[in-house]
């Protein structure tokens, strides 16, 4: 198996926040745009059952190649026939910007068991005065942290800049996951947090 240690870039720094949010009793976790496959990787160390959708085909060869024992899947997210409510716990991290964000929300908690939690870490633009100190400290302690723990360059295609605001995608969590808790980051990430509630 790979050895993901040392490996470190903005999206990397945010999976603690991924496995910190797994339910204690989950049972099977979905990675959407799992790429060359660390997230998959890390919560497959607290989750029995984890699969891992990519539509990049080199990255998901890397994935596989590194073993861990993930099951992965090339596809979309969107159309492949996973089941509703299928997933103790569905996580995204930067790549929910890669799709219609209103339709990536819907689907991405429609995969989620009652109970479960839906993560997702998300990139977005800067939109008014309330981004303007993340903004400052990203630019500030992302060249502090290249510099103590370098920056792994992952091999998976990635979308610049993203086209919808922190603004926008705060309203449309809210609007769309009631109860969520949104942050907003540094390194330019905000994430949202969903508990579905039992049916």
């Amino acid at each position: 198996m790979t050895s993901d240690a040392g490996r470190w870039n903005h999206n990397v720094h945010y999976h603690p926040l991924v496995l910190g949010a797994v339910p204690p009793a989950a049972r099977t976790a979905l990675d959407v745009g799992c790429g060359e496959g660390m997230l998959a990787r890390h919560l497959r160390t607290v989750v029995p059952q984890v699969t891992g959708i990519d539509l990049h085909a080199p990255s998901l060869a890397e994935a596989r190649a590194a073993g861990g024992d993930v099951t992965y899947v090339e596809g979309d997210v969107l159309t492949h026939p996973f089941m509703p409510g299928s997933f103790d716990v569905v996580a995204s991290v930067a790549t929910l910007h890669h799709l219609d964000a209103r339709a990536g929300l819907l689907r991405l908690a429609a995969l989620v068991r009652p109970g479960g939690r839906l993560v997702v870490v998300g990139l977005a633009r800067p939109s008014g005065p309330a981004d303007v100190l993340p903004e400052a400290a990203g630019l500030v302690l992302g060249p502090l942290a290249r510099l103590r723990r370098g920056y792994w360059e992952h091999p998976s295609p990635t979308v610049w800049p993203p086209p919808a605001t922190y603004a926008q995608m705060r309203a449309l969590v809210r609007e769309l996951l009631p109860g969520a808790r949104w942050r907003r980051h540094v390194y330019w990430r905000w994430s949202a947090v969903w508990t579905r509630p039992d049916a």
